[in-house]
């Protein structure tokens, strides 16, 4: 019997890379599902990010740097492992890079919060920059930067140019969707920076959208369209 041909053939060159990670958990896959659904309300959507956003960020803080501290149970001491160095900073690429945060900060409560506002010239499909604040010392955390899309990847790309401007070194991208034109840009772009995501898609649109995707995830988030 012959083997049954790939379901994307033409994604296969970003997808057998380290720098990405599809995160196949069931649970992810099934939240996912129920978000693509045309029929899933403004309320539905905004929980199922928030969800699914908590589950993401599991395996994007998989190798965080550890060390040992003395504590004491109500037994013994002894030396137990905690996270090393400076709290982490989320920074959430605006608008729709906000309802990853929610899930996130919810596994993450004391991390650093800071903020890239970028939209997309729909012309031209290229970036335009209308707001940065980020945290101090950004050299000495790691970071992780939140988009739910990552598409034609030019924002993506432009929000972690500022990023290491503003000194970040070690930069984690974490996003819900993704396109094999976003991944191939960004690897370009920054192959320093692993992507984790819940899904590739097959493709773009015409219009720069993924495909099939789950439509504008800002509008869907905050019921604006």
């Amino acid at each position: 019997m012959a083997p049954k041909p790939r379901a994307f053939p033409e994604i296969a060159d970003v997808t057998e890379t380290p720098h990405l990670t599809v995160v196949k958990h069931p649970l992810v896959q099934h939240k996912l599902t129920l978000m693509r659904e045309r029929e899933t309300s403004t309320a539905g959507f905004r929980r199922l990010l928030r969800e699914i956003s908590l589950l993401l960020a599991y395996e994007v803080t998989r190798d965080l740097p550890m060390t040992t501290r003395t504590i004491e149970t109500p037994l013994t001491e002894m030396e137990a492992p905690a996270l090393a160095g400076k709290k982490l900073a989320l920074i959430s690429i605006l608008r729709a890079g906000n309802g990853l945060l929610d899930g996130v900060l919810e596994l993450i409560p004391s991390a650093r919060v800071g903020f890239v506002g970028l939209y997309r010239d729909e012309a031209t499909l290229r970036p335009v920059q209308y707001y940065s604040k980020v945290p101090a010392d950004l050299e000495e955390r790691v970071v992780i930067a939140l988009d739910p899309m990552l598409a034609t990847g030019n924002s993506s790309v432009a929000a972690i140019d500022l990023l290491k401007e503003a000194g970040a070194g070690d930069i984690r991208f974490l996003c819900l969707l993704a396109a094999p034109e976003g991944v191939a840009r960004m690897r370009e772009a920054h192959p320093d920076v692993p992507i984790v995501t819940a899904a590739l898609d097959r493709k773009l649109n015409e219009k720069g959208y993924i495909m099939p995707g789950l439509g504008d995830a800002g509008d869907r988030l905050f019921g604006t369209k």
